[in-house]
């Protein structure tokens, strides 16, 4: 298939002699959809008692206007930290239901943990040492670190466990460990700029909002992609040991870097500083190297993969080549867009998704680490690709 203005497509259907696409298979049972819904059900009341507590805890300790105001301001950061997971995410986008979903874990189900077992760390740190500047020392760098790492990594976990054919890899890993770090960090934000506006007006609440806010916005995210790592790795191994250690060590890492990070923000403003330009900004343009990395990566593994389906006569070589590069998907999309409108623009999305998901499908297979409904899943996909390629032929 080509593509451009004035071009037509030089391939439309698989080769003659090609194995057909079976179909997707029958709606699940009646009961899978029970199940699906009542587990809808559970997570959406989860999320709403979460919120319901935080929101309380919030009015009770800072006060209506003081809570918005937190909110308002704790909201900016996001449309810096989103946005970056998002276009690491171009690719292969996840459900953007799991994506509403890991924030929202973020911002309420692990933000409500991580309170509940710091302050008990508090109180016992407080009993055990005597003296309270000691108990917050401790509870910042050994407790803090280990129960908000675990309590956010624990989705990323999850999804993997649970939902292994919407996880694929390192990527995956980083994009459900970050987008949940983002809700979590959201929420701790309304906590210290609140406390800073009571505590100091208006000067302690612009410091805080431009040392948290606008100064170290990816440090919660920069932890907890670690993890995601970690895990990523863990869905692309048949390694037994590797599937644990991967995941037990991203963590490790996470809370010692976590740790470090809020032993500099306790020792005060000198030692925030050197840690913020000696180490922190390092950090994060190591970050920044880490994801640009891993994305063009990722095309370079969609274009190996896809390459042996083009082999195989279900795409043809311009397809593979568009495909594994962000500006040939592009290009494509405003092709389809400027051809024939937006019915075609979503079979273009369709099918560059579908082609992105079977090509990480392919990698975990040639790896060994898909599951065992991987080969009915490839030919669902080359279903979809095929589906979408018609489609895209009747609108043109």
């Amino acid at each position: 298939m080509t593509w451009g203005q004035g071009q037509e497509y030089a391939a439309d259907a698989p080769p003659a002699g090609a194995p057909a696409p079976v179909g997707a298979g029958s709606s699940g049972s009646g009961r899978s959809r029970l199940r699906g819904w009542l587990l809808v059900g559970l997570v959406v009341v989860g999320f709403g008692l979460a919120a319901v507590v935080l929101a309380v805890y919030y009015g009770a300790t800072l006060g209506l206007v003081t809570t918005l105001l937190a909110l308002v301001l704790a909201a900016i950061p996001l449309g810096i930290v989103i946005p970056t997971f998002l276009w690491l995410d171009r690719f292969e986008a996840e459900p953007a239901r799991y994506l509403v979903t890991a924030f929202l874990w973020g911002a309420l189900v692990a933000a409500l943990v991580a309170a509940v077992f710091n302050t008990g760390a508090h109180v016992a740190f407080q009993s055990a040492i005597g003296r309270e500047d000691d108990a917050l020392l401790a509870t910042a760098v050994f407790s803090a670190p280990l129960v908000e790492e675990a309590s956010k990594g624990l989705l990323v976990l999850l999804i993997w466990w649970f939902r292994r054919r919407e996880f694929d890899g390192i990527i995956d890993g980083m994009v459900y460990a970050g987008v949940v770090a983002a809700g979590f960090a959201f929420t701790e934000n309304i906590q210290y700029l609140g406390m800073a506006y009571d505590s100091g007006g208006d000067a302690s609440l612009t410091g805080t909002f431009i040392a948290r806010c606008l100064f170290t916005p990816f440090a919660h995210p920069m932890f907890t992609v670690l993890t995601g790592i970690g895990i990523g790795i863990a869905a692309t191994t048949q390694n037994r040991a590797l599937k644990v250690l991967a995941p037990v060590g991203g963590y490790l890492l996470a809370a010692l870097s976590h740790a470090v990070w809020n032993l500099a923000a306790i020792t005060g403003g000198a030692g925030m500083l050197s840690v913020y330009l000696v180490v922190e900004v390092p950090i994060f343009i190591g970050f920044v190297a880490l994801v640009v990395w891993a994305r063009r990566r990722e095309g370079r593994l969609i274009g190996r993969h896809l390459s042996e389906y083009a082999d195989a006569g279900w795409l043809s070589p311009s397809e593979v080549q568009m495909l594994s590069t962000m500006n040939g998907r592009r290009s494509a999309r405003v092709w389809a867009r400027t051809s024939g409108g937006r019915a075609m623009l979503r079979s273009m999305r369709r099918f560059q998704d579908s082609a992105s998901e079977l090509a990480l499908l392919r990698a975990r297979m040639h790896h060994s680490a898909a599951d065992t409904r991987a080969l009915e899943t490839e030919r669902e996909l080359l279903e979809a690709i095929t589906a979408s390629r018609r489609d895209l032929l009747g609108a043109y």
